[in-house]
């Protein structure tokens, strides 16, 4: 498995904001995470913004209804990998979320309209994961169970990983194999706060339970510095 990599989640209020520590992580971080928050105020632009500079976007939107409408919103997008300007420094949608609740048709459903899309726009195919269960989630006797069952359907359904905590990560790599792909949230360094997360971890051991991609937000955003948080959490991973 190659190395994991960090995701900054940037969940900010303001694109200001947001511009200036993508400008103050430049040199330092690739990939960032735009979820619910950004994406409802901003739209495609943030997207855009971050792809123009070329950094891979993660588009964290957890899509979840019925297939069809999953599927066109998965199409909308893929077309944001086309740069609006034929801008050769662009970089095409990384990758986006599922909520694997949704079941298997509406699984299939989306990879398929992506493969499609792609194909049409003659773009790279982001990645797809499906979210399992959300880690602000209580741990109960069920919950492994429930994480194993839906990332086996994400698998089945052809989706290239899913999203879990580092509590199950383990027993995904060890029951759906080293290339079914691992994005694991809360991650929070040793001397972090939780915040409202139940079920965190360090970089060390998210790395140690197989994950391949780290989310980390508010222990860089809220950081006095966070470029010297982002890269003490870069040499921690790769310690």
């Amino acid at each position: 498995m190659s190395r994991a990599k960090l995701i900054l989640a940037l969940d900010l209020e303001t694109f200001e904001e947001a511009r200036q520590l993508i400008d103050e992580l430049a040199d330092s971080v690739e990939i960032f995470k735009i979820g619910s928050q950004m994406f409802t105020a901003y739209g495609p632009f943030i997207t855009r913004y971050l792809q123009s500079k070329g950094k891979k976007v993660f588009l964290d939107l957890k899509f979840h209804d019925i297939p069809n409408t999953v599927a066109s919103a998965v199409k909308s997008a893929v077309t944001l990998s086309l740069s609006p300007n034929n801008d050769p420094g662009y970089a095409p949608l990384f990758m986006l979320t599922v909520h694997t609740s949704g079941g298997k048709e509406m699984l299939e459903a989306a990879i398929q309209a992506a493969q499609a899309q792609a194909n049409a726009l003659g773009v790279q195919r982001p990645l797809i994961v499906g979210v399992t269960v959300l880690t602000s989630t209580v741990k109960d006797a069920n919950l492994e169970n429930l994480v194993l069952e839906r990332a086996r359907l994400a698998k089945a359904a052809g989706l290239d990983g899913v999203v879990a905590s580092v509590e199950e990560a383990a027993l995904i790599r060890r029951e759906l194999g080293p290339d079914f792909l691992i994005v694991t949230p809360g991650i929070r360094p040793a001397d972090a706060s939780v915040n409202d997360q139940k079920r965190v971890a360090t970089p060390a051991a998210a790395i140690k339970q197989g994950s391949n991609f780290l989310v980390v937000g508010r222990p860089i955003i809220q950081a006095t510095s966070p470029r010297q948080a982002a890269l003490k959490i870069l040499e921690d991973m790769k310690k």
